[in-house]
């Protein structure tokens, strides 16, 4: 199955930051994992540019230091990197965050998260000028972290579609929305799409990635009632077997400032 999933990334990928220390996360569980936060699309939905991905991973970034992951292991990524001051992300291809979170893992090799922002549809997610499949994304996390925790965000429309071939028993997989449901937020005016907004909410009080998904998947019911958004999105998370009883023991090393 490991040989099968690097000759699929390697032929699929074939195809057409700054970083600063933080003593807190010296003695946090995610001090050893290698990180990487994309920015995969800047177009909002009615047509213009939207600042909502990139402002999702820029403070997603830093609220993933403040929650106790080594700063000098989280990689940020974005379709216009050319726009951003110092720490500018790198430019976002799928090679390049496919090498960044290899070499990276190479090194902080207690897990891997994944978080990436962007338009989806039920193939997959926008990525540039093409698309991130999940079986592309599945061999991805394969050929980078093999045989330790992953945690993977997916903030998009239908990226549900991405749970099955994400799922193992030391992954845990959270999506914006349904297999067959739009997510919201993506728009010229706004600051964020509604799901990294509540991610970004809820690491204010969560203790851990249950207290976190279960708390995003709230924020985001309540605030598509409040904005009379429907049909409701429904993010999704799927927990390994295998990671399950662990995650309450990987507690953020404090909560994170708004």
């Amino acid at each position: 199955m490991r040989g099968l999933a690097g000759v699929f990334l390697a032929f699929a990928l074939a195809l057409p930051g700054l970083v600063f220390s933080n003593p807190a996360s010296a003695a946090s569980p995610f001090a050893n994992w290698a990180a990487v936060v994309v920015a995969a699309d800047n177009a909002a939905h009615g047509g213009g540019v939207t600042e909502a991905f990139d402002n999702a991973r820029r403070d997603v970034s830093g609220r993933l230091a403040a929650m106790g992951f080594n700063p000098a292991n989280i990689s940020q990524f974005s379709v216009q990197p050319e726009k951003y001051a110092a720490p500018r992300p790198q430019k976002a291809d799928l090679r390049g965050v496919y090498e960044q979170l290899k070499a990276t893992g190479g090194t902080a090799k207690a897990g891997c998260l994944l978080y990436f922002t962007s338009h989806g549809e039920p193939r997959g997610i926008t990525f540039g000028e093409g698309r991130l499949s999940p079986a592309l994304l599945a061999a991805m996390i394969e050929g980078a972290c093999p045989g330790r925790p992953v945690i993977a965000v997916i903030s998009a429309c239908f990226s549900g579609v991405f749970i099955d071939p994400l799922s193992g028993p030391q992954r845990m997989v959270m999506t914006a929305a349904r297999p067959d449901r739009a997510s919201f937020g993506c728009g010229e005016s706004d600051k964020y799409p509604y799901f990294d907004e509540c991610f970004l909410r809820t690491t204010e009080t969560a203790r851990d990635f249950v207290a976190l998904a279960n708390g995003t998947k709230a924020c985001v019911a309540a605030k598509e009632i409040e904005t009379k958004a429907e049909p409701p999105s429904e993010p999704q998370v799927w927990i390994g077997g295998g990671l399950r009883p662990m995650l309450p023991l990987y507690a953020f090393t404090k909560p994170a400032s708004p």
